[in-house]
């Protein structure tokens, strides 16, 4: 019984050392969770090279996984084929005469962007291309500016269509279609708060309004955006009635923004769809092989009987699913300073979410939490993810940026302790919509 508890305790000790470790060399993570997790076979006595094989290919080896590749490529399809732009067009049209309005176009296109790809990175990308440049022109404070469009850009990975909620539910075996209907209403809110968020500080920031466009060329800005708008209808309409999976689904995505980009919008040509099918993927490739890696190390997390160990290390605070969440959460906010969303769930979800579920959380509700924590991970210094991605397309240095994207960050935090205190925000919907 001692050498048991002995094994798990070193298991438990190779894994945080190693990953801190070969983080800290700078080896890339999927490189770094194989060699952790054949390091954990090799205590345990567990050693053997062919299993370590057919746990990379298990780990891809998963039909809703094809969603990622399909997810990944609309994303890519959106941006090229000019349906990301007539969607800030659109949203630019309507409110971008108020004072602050191009702020407001920001958290519009996010909320309805997001609603289409699932990519935080790839909306960050479109959206600062686009709207940074002119927040520039017409004086914007721009790490203000910047702040807000990573803090919308963060969006995605939480309304459906969501490529990180397919890899939780793959990871951890929950329904995709349950997580995707609970990111609708969080997501929303989220919306919201950054609306609230931007109102607060435009009390500091000295911008004249703008004059109103007629009402002829705003709809016509809508007329031209008809398609665009009308994907997620589709793709969230055709799960919600069963008429596809969520794996479907991605694919749809793909070919209606082929079919737009091509035939409607016409402004994809076959040279740069080559570069657009490259780009796809070479993500792909990485989400792909992150996923094989964690498998290694979440079959080793399992043999070791880690969640179990540390279930006994929290033992009361089993019987207080709030206290329980928030202490997660916490953790998963420290977590998220260092890493990316994608390994974050590949390598802790399946250790927390057996503890959630023992102290009677409901799973979808915990995977919305965890997925919710992970993207605020991704404008959470010093990592930040998406805010390089603004820092390079806006060229400005990531001081400026973190410097803007705090109040937008605080906001996210008293939402993200609102959704620990009163579950039901998130839980309620989902039962209704199911």
């Amino acid at each position: 019984m001692m050498l048991a508890l002995s094994n798990e305790a070193l298991a438990f000790v190779i894994f945080c050392l190693g990953m801190l470790v070969l983080m800290g060399m700078g080896m890339p993570m999927a490189f770094a969770l194989v060699l952790t997790g054949a390091a954990m076979a090799w205590s345990l006595d567990f050693w053997d090279t062919q299993l370590l094989a057919q746990n990379l290919v298990a780990g891809v080896d998963s039909f809703p996984l094809l969603a990622v590749p399909f997810f990944i490529l609309a994303g890519e399809l959106m941006n090229a084929g000019g349906i990301s732009r007539r969607i800030i067009t659109m949203a630019q049209a309507w409110v971008g005469h108020i004072r602050g309005g191009l702020g407001f176009v920001a958290i519009g296109a996010a909320v309805l962007m997001a609603s289409m790809s699932g990519s935080a990175l790839a909306d960050t990308a479109a959206l600062a291309t686009i709207l940074l440049p002119m927040m520039r022109a017409h004086g914007y404070p721009m790490h203000t500016s910047a702040g807000l469009i990573a803090s919308g850009g963060i969006i995605a990975p939480i309304i459906p269509p969501s490529m990180p909620f397919v890899i939780y539910g793959v990871t951890t075996n929950t329904s995709i279609s349950a997580l995707f209907l609970s990111g609708i209403v969080p997501g929303l809110i989220m919306g919201l708060g950054l609306i609230v968020a931007w109102k607060l500080q435009l009390r500091k920031i000295d911008l004249p309004a703008g004059i109103a466009l007629p009402i002829k060329e705003r709809l016509s800005a809508t007329v031209k955006a008809f398609w665009a708008v009308l994907m997620p209808f589709i793709i969230i309409g055709g799960m919600k009635s069963g008429l596809f999976t969520p794996t479907e689904a991605a694919v749809v995505a793909a070919f209606y923004a082929l079919v737009i980009a091509f035939f409607i919008h016409r402004e994809l040509s076959l040279t740069e769809l080559h570069g657009v099918l490259v780009r796809a993927a070479k993500t792909t490739a990485v989400v792909m092989f992150l996923c094989a890696g964690a498998q290694v190390a979440s079959y080793m997390i399992t043999l070791a009987d880690l969640p179990g160990t540390l279930t006994g290390w929290l033992g009361t605070l089993i019987e207080s699913p709030r206290l329980l969440m928030a202490v997660m959460m916490v953790t998963l906010v420290l977590i998220g300073t260092a890493l990316d969303l994608t390994p974050t769930i590949l390598i802790f979800a399946p250790v927390m979410l057996p503890i959630a579920v023992k102290a009677g959380i409901d799973p979808v509700y915990f995977g919305l939490m965890f997925v919710l924590n992970g993207a605020i991970g991704l404008i959470t210094p010093p990592v930040g993810t998406v805010l390089n991605v603004v820092a390079g397309v806006g060229r400005m240095s990531m001081h400026q940026v973190i410097k803007g994207v705090n109040p937008f960050l605080l906001t996210y935090t008293l939402i993200l302790i609102l959704f620990t205190l009163f579950p039901q925000i998130v839980i309620a919907p989902v039962a209704w919509m199911r």
